[in-house]
């Protein structure tokens, strides 16, 4: 028994040692990359520690290198069949360049019901405005919008050839304050939801009236080339950052409803959660961009800025923000979860 159990002991420990090598390297970086030679070889070598445990335990080796092998088979165990789920490491790029783009594909119903509404509201706010002119004050509440456009523009070209006063620190302000305010309509487009969806629906048919009452107010005041140049630059990122809120709050309103998933709702939500976050982190990150451009660049008229230019400047964005949607993450196939 002795002589068993010395050459036990000088056969196997080597396949211990390495078994503990290979754990203490994935415990010491858990969201490493694992290639499948790795992952074979990790299971090899947990089936046969295990074995070795059985014959540990027949042949009577002392306390201390059963219960060495016992944790030893215990952390492969826990690795091998996944006992405790470990979360994927955050990867800002590729979240941005796939997996955003893949959520907003993923739940593309959602992301044509929102945008239906905000369009629907558009239409009924520049319709609204050219059967009554005077609901001026009331489809626009905004008081730098109850200027007649022509006064508008006429006022800000001035306010440019003098010198303009959004420079430096108090662009830097304004660029906050629209931040701050675009962020609580994004959020509670997407909090809305809870209200099984009538809540964001109502919210982005309301913006979608404020805006269609605005392009028609200057379109019909001849004054459509100030309103693009005004407009383009950042609401060609800030529209698409609240709809992305509102497909958001869709996406948990259909989660709450069930829409034909018989899973429980608990269940239905968590599967919903990383996509309704993908969608809220996007409209995040949109925005900080949209409100740098409206302070920095949308403000500035002619003539320190021509119209044209900031026309392209959206137009372009409008074409690369619908590219990456449509086409981002293609490559890279679905993440796990």
């Amino acid at each position: 028994m002795i002589v068993d159990l010395r050459r036990f002991l000088e056969r196997r420990r080597p396949l211990w040692e390495e078994l503990d090598r290979r754990l203490r390297a994935v415990e010491a970086d858990p969201f490493a990359r694992i290639g499948l030679d790795d992952i074979r070889r990790l299971h090899d070598l947990y089936e046969q520690v295990a074995a070795d445990l059985a014959d540990a335990r027949e042949l009577a080796v002392r306390t201390e290198v059963r219960d060495h092998l016992e944790a030893l088979v215990a952390r492969a165990y826990a690795l091998v069949y996944a006992l405790e789920e470990t979360p994927a490491r955050f990867r800002p790029l590729r979240w941005l360049a796939a997996e955003l783009p893949q959520a907003v594909r993923r739940r593309a119903r959602a992301g044509v019901t929102a945008a239906a509404a905000f369009g629907a509201g558009v239409l009924l706010g520049g319709a609204a405005l050219l059967a009554d002119p005077s609901a001026r004050s009331h489809l626009m509440p905004f008081d730098h919008l109850q200027l007649h456009p022509a006064e508008r523009v006429l006022a800000e070209e001035r306010q440019m050839r003098a010198g303009g006063d959004l420079a430096g620190e108090q662009a830097g302000s304004f660029a906050a304050m629209l931040l701050v305010n675009n962020v609580r309509v994004s959020l509670l487009a997407a909090a809305l939801g809870m209200t099984f969806g009538a809540g964001t629906l109502a919210l982005l048919l309301y913006n979608g009236v404020v805006l269609g009452a605005v392009c028609v107010d200057f379109v019909v005041a001849g004054q459509t080339a100030f309103l693009a140049g005004w407009l383009l630059p950042h609401g060609s990122v800030e529209i698409p950052a609240i709809l992305l809120g509102g497909q958001a709050g869709l996406v948990l309103a259909s989660a709450l409803l069930g829409d034909g998933d018989r899973r429980r709702r608990v269940d239905r939500l968590a599967a919903a959660g990383p996509d309704i976050l993908s969608l809220l982190g996007g409209a995040a990150v949109l925005l900080v961009w949209a409100a740098g451009l409206e302070a920095f660049l949308s403000q500035y008229h002619e003539p320190i800025l021509p119209y044209g230019l900031k026309i392209a400047i959206g137009l372009m964005q409008t074409a690369g923000l619908a590219a990456w949607l449509a086409f981002g993450g293609r490559w890279a196939g679905r993440p796990a979860p």
